[in-house]
């Protein structure tokens, strides 16, 4: 290679992405490269990496163009596929606005998990739709150390397993991915939420994110968190007919989901860029070795 390659580094609630713009989709990103880019000590660092290319230029969001001119291909940090990340779609969207692609006001984001619709706010917020959770009835036990809990199946475009524990230090370091039975429920992993109640409407959490591991925060998991909780305390909008909105706190800060009566949800939170650079060519060819 002779050229750089820019890049930017960027969070949603201190869950951080290695932002690397490619309106094209010429670069070449098999999944060592993603974990080196991704890599804290020998890399840039970053939960995930975000791949921004035009949805026309990359054969899985083709389909999308239409509704989306740009295409989340999102990483996780060990290079693998995701189908969808709520904090990196705030901080996709905020990427697109600085970078003068989109206007601040609605626009729309290309995903693995389908398109979705986004508000970019003039004090820094972003909102964006997240369409609505299934909730696969199977019944899931998860398992740190010597304790164990139900945990219900909640499905944002990726799937997830939410365990209301008693005390958030009950997770363990969540280095490694917590157990959970029967395995035949999750055949590609899943991210793992463990809830403590702080208030009326009002939760915290802890997570294991496939992939990644513990991070400071988990868009999709705080949605599929609140909606776990609504069902929990008999607030399901799509039986009240009630909006139920959820405050949820991340060990990065604070997001504020809401789900309709039509199961519609809207995540609300920050999303920031903090640096910009260029990957060095000669790295970047030793990465891809």
């Amino acid at each position: 290679m002779s050229t750089r390659i820019a890049f930017l580094k960027g969070h949603g609630t201190e869950n951080d992405f290695v932002i690397l713009p490619d309106p094209e989709n010429a670069i070449d990103l098999p999944p060592a490269v993603v974990a080196a880019l991704c890599d804290r000590r020998a890399g840039i660092g970053g939960d995930g990496l975000l791949h921004v290319v035009r949805s026309a230029a990359h054969p899985e969001a083709r389909r999308m163009a239409a509704e989306a001119e740009w295409f989340m291909d999102y990483r996780n940090g060990d290079g693998s596929v995701a189908e969808m990340c709520g904090n990196g779609v705030r901080v996709f969207a905020h990427y697109l606005q600085r970078a003068g692609h989109v206007a601040e006001g609605d626009i729309t984001v290309a995903t693995r998990g389908g398109v979705k619709r986004v508000h970019v706010a003039k004090n820094g917020d972003v909102t964006v739709g997240m369409g609505k959770a299934l909730l696969p009835e199977q019944e899931v036990t998860v398992s740190v150390g010597g304790r164990s809990w139900p945990a219900r199946n909640v499905n944002m475009g990726n799937p997830h397993a939410v365990a209301f524990v008693d005390d958030l230090a009950h997770a363990g370091d969540l280095y490694t991915p917590p157990p959970f039975t029967p395995a035949s429920v999750y055949p590609d992993g899943v991210n793992v939420e463990f809830v403590v109640d702080r208030g009326p409407r009002h939760v915290a959490l802890r997570v294991h994110e496939r992939g990644s591991g513990e991070t400071r925060s988990c868009g999709t998991g705080a949605c599929a968190v609140a909606v776990a909780a609504a069902r929990r305390d008999d607030a399901d909008p799509t039986v009240t007919g009630t909006p139920v909105s959820y405050t949820v706190d991340v060990p990065g800060g604070r997001l504020v989901i809401t789900e309709g009566p039509d199961g519609e949800i809207e995540m609300t939170g920050p999303a920031v860029i903090v640096a910009e650079g260029e990957i060095d060519a000669d790295w970047l060819d030793h990465a891809r070795r």
